[in-house]
């Protein structure tokens, strides 16, 4: 600690001891709280993000209702739980953020509809502790049924606390003690089984946690080693690759480490997220590649994530920031928050889309698959389709604005998110005081708070300072406070507070650069806490929905495939700022209007195309050989950009500066290739673990049956071959792919096919490698040509040739 005179501290997190006498954090012998969650309403937006709350209110996901099928009243089991229907994850889901989002807003109409559901659940309470639906519980891809699947009463327990916080209401207290009591005595063979519930307990473990700060009940200990031991082992590894669960659950043993107090469990937490961004993470935005699961090989700024996963991994920030203090979490929130969540719904919140990537120029309602692993509309901006996302997106920005300020120890207040709002809480002595913070941060370097108290109160005030901020000024009534140390986490003051005092803080935001070394040295462009993109013209195109609620997919309107040019000696310098007016509509996360741009130089790569999926073509290595011309480009803040190129190729002009490949097209490589499939797979060099191995990319003749057909494998240049080997693609027991009947090869010599010579046998065997010797050849490009078996058809997983 770097203290100045009494009054202002330089920390590297709050204090843990001293509690808050007015505020409930961790009771003994958990580990002290040094950030506390106030209730929803505490923290009010103003500005930009009241608009955002607003739009949310507005848009599909508060009048949802209306639009999705598992949220119709009729016989739903969230409302009758002994007889009812759709009692899985989606109406809980969509409860959590609507009525938290009412509860801010102080809207009527979404607190009203948010207690019909309340009560349903409040209501469905039986004799032995379980509540909830006993029936119409089915969820996607897994054979649990009823009681046996504990996932969706997670979510509703949020939903629960949520509620208690806002209105204190006396039954949700006893509902939970005798619910956490049913689970205690639930067999462990028989506890947090199935592959949802198994993989994200550490909700669970956080509501055991919530209900033992309130009750002290000693038995809510028992049970938290109880859900910890049977939760998946996210303290040892990265356990799953969903990312869903992967933003979800990374941090379970940084919750269980306020019961341990042991520092291996906090530090698992840090090192799943660097294995998580360091394996698929390396893009800007926050995110990884994880278009349901992330896959090896597939780790480019093309790949994308869900909507679920960005506001999970949110909220997993969010509560590890509470537990530990550390502004790391704080500055990793923000970045997804700014930069990823705005972009995976239209400006007006009235559609979404299940899937965001860092790079992506078309956002159409066409299958994107394998190189996006989920197939279908995934890009198509719906609000009737996207059934997880769709019910889940909702508590991003409430719980953002929620955590915008938190209580702390010795019964102070710390800011450790930045956004317009006003925040009222009892601090000192239990004198009830408000601040209202007037910024536009991310998009203004200066954040200025104004108190308002009856009575001059003594308190700690805190007030994180970003990792990436290197100078940060200070003024306390309009006198600037010397900070002779670069703040490493917060900056404290503890003073007697008046009525009107304030505060002015001063982030000031330098351009920088990242260098993706992993991802072909391409590079992203950031400025404080907002990553920028090439600017692309949109044009929204109505695709389905209905009149009411529409459905869009977004064209651009403008080259997109541009490299950068920059200042080799001092990369920052080139780049101008521009700032433009504040928008109208308060709304600043949009193309168009979008109140801080970039200005770059930067050459158009005229290969770089987007490929037969509609997907922006895989990056190729930096510094890249460009013969267009300079031209002066736009850059915007990633999150206002729906079409976008976040990381760029850098455009180079020595020796080492590539050539940018056009890739071949599958047409002309095989006699069919099946759309969802890719003829690259023969040669990404990615091992198959069994001729039916779904993880990874495949090529296929789907849906020809018992046809001859070929596929080409292309070599890079004239090259001496003598040997092939093939692992097949079959899909027994799950699919109509199978090894050919018969095949053989060829090789491209001049404008002739011809078949190699003096070949070994042609293999057919399933899970391994079916290796063909033959005579010499030289050639630049072979042919596997089959015999497909009757009434079925068949693929490849992988080639190697030599």
């Amino acid at each position: 600690m770097v203290c100045h005179g009494d009054t202002v501290c330089v920390v590297e997190r709050p204090q843990d001891s001293g509690g808050n006498d007015h505020y409930i954090g961790n009771r003994e012998p958990l580990l002290p709280s040094p950030l506390i969650l106030l209730p929803p309403g505490a923290v009010k937006p103003d500005g930009w993000l009241e608009k955002q709350l607003q739009l949310q209110a507005d848009g599909f996901h508060g009048h949802l209702t209306e639009i999705s099928r598992f949220l119709d009243k009729k016989d739903n089991a969230w409302l009758f739980p002994d007889t009812g229907q759709n009692g899985w994850e989606e109406p809980v889901y969509w409860l959590k953020g609507f009525s938290v989002c009412g509860y801010i807003l102080g809207d009527e109409r979404i607190i009203a509809e948010s207690k019909i559901w309340i009560e349903g659940i409040l209501n469905s309470q039986k004799d032995d502790g379980w509540f909830g639906p006993d029936q119409g519980r089915k969820g996607l891809a897994t054979n649990l049924q009823g009681r046996a699947d504990l996932w969706p009463n997670m979510i509703a327990l949020f939903c629960l606390q949520d509620y208690y916080e806002f209105t204190h209401e006396p039954r949700v207290i006893p509902l939970m003690t005798q619910y956490m009591k049913y689970l205690a005595v639930v067999p462990e063979d028989k506890f947090l089984v199935g592959y949802w519930p198994k993989m994200r307990g550490g909700d669970l473990l956080y509501s055991v946690y919530w209900l033992y700060n309130r009750t002290g009940d000693s038995f809510l200990l028992d049970l938290a080693h109880k859900v910890h031991r049977q939760t998946a082992r996210w303290d040892q590894d990265v356990i799953n690759w969903h990312n869903v669960n992967m933003a979800q659950g990374f941090g379970e043993a940084g919750t269980y480490y306020m019961q341990t107090k042991d520092p291996k469990h906090l530090f698992s937490a840090e090192r799943n997220w660097q294995k998580m961004r360091q394996s698929y993470g390396q893009v800007p935005g926050g995110m990884f590649g994880g278009d349901e699961n992330c896959r090896p090989g597939y780790v480019g700024p093309r790949q994308a994530v869900e909507t679920c996963g960005m506001v999970e991994m949110m909220l997993s920030h969010e509560t590890l920031l509470r537990i530990s203090g550390d502004v790391i979490w704080a500055d990793r929130c923000e970045d997804v928050t700014f930069n990823s969540l705005p972009a995976s719904v239209t400006p007006d919140f009235k559609a979404l889309r299940y899937l965001t990537a860092p790079n992506m120029a078309l956002s159409d309602r066409q299958n994107k698959s394998p190189g996006l692993q989920n197939g279908g509309p995934m890009l198509h901006m719906n609000p009737h389709d996207h059934r997880c996302c769709q019910h889940n997106m909702g508590h991003g920005w409430p719980y953002y604005v929620q955590n915008l300020w938190q209580a702390t120890p010795g019964n102070g207040l710390a800011a450790v998110l930045y956004s317009p709002c006003t925040v009222t809480a009892k601090v000192g002595d239990g004198t009830t005081v408000t601040i209202r913070e007037v910024t536009r941060y991310p998009f203004s370097e200066r954040i200025g708070l104004v108190l308002s108290a009856p009575k001059s109160v003594r308190f700690p005030l805190y007030l994180r300072v970003p990792g990436w901020c290197k100078n940060p000024q200070l003024q306390v009534n309009n006198e600037s406070v010397e900070l002779s140390d670069k703040p490493q986490g917060y900056i404290m003051i503890d003073r007697q507070w008046s009525d009107r005092d304030s505060i002015r803080l001063t982030l000031p935001m330098e351009i920088s650069l990242r260098k993706w070394t992993a991802n072909k040295n391409s590079v992203s462009v950031d400025r404080g806490p907002l990553t920028y993109s090439l600017k692309i013209g949109e044009k929204y195109v109505r695709e389905g929905g209905t009149e009411e609620w529409p459905a869009w997919e977004i064209h651009p309107t403008t080259p997109w495939n541009y490299g950068l040019v920059l200042n080799e000696a001092d990369p920052a310098a080139s780049f101008e700022l521009r700032r433009k007016e504040w928008p109208e509509s308060g709304y600043p996360f949009e193309a168009e209007t979008a109140p801080i741009q970039l200005v770059a130089r930067a050459k158009k790569i005229p290969p770089w195309q987007l490929d037969h999926l509609g997907l922006v073509g895989e990056i190729q290595e930096s510094p890249v050989w460009s013969e267009e011309p300079i031209e002066e480009v736009t850059l915007i803040p990633m999150g206002a950009a729906r079409l976008r190129i976040s990381s760029f190729p850098v455009i180079g002009s020595g020796s080492d500066a590539h050539p940018w490949m056009l890739p071949s097209s599958p047409a002309k490589m095989a006699s069919h290739c099946n759309p969802s499939d890719m003829v690259e797979a023969l040669w990404d060099g990615k091992v198959p673990a069994s001729s039916n191995d779904q993880s990874i990319r495949r090529f296929t003749w789907w849906d020809h049956r018992g046809s001859k057909e070929w596929v080409q494998y292309n070599l890079d240049g004239q090259k001496d071959v003598s040997q092939v080997e093939v692992y097949w693609f079959d899909d027994t027991g799950t699919g109509s792919c199978r090894v050919p009947a018969s095949w053989r090869l060829l090789y491209k010599a001049g404008h002739d096919w011809k078949p190699v010579t003096g070949a070994s046998a042609y293999g057919v065997e399933k899970d391994r490698f079916n290796k063909v010797t033959f005579n010499p050849v030289k050639t630049d490009a072979l042919r596997v040509e089959v015999q497909l078996g009757p009434n079925v058809s068949g693929g490849i997983l992988e080639m190697r040739v030599k």
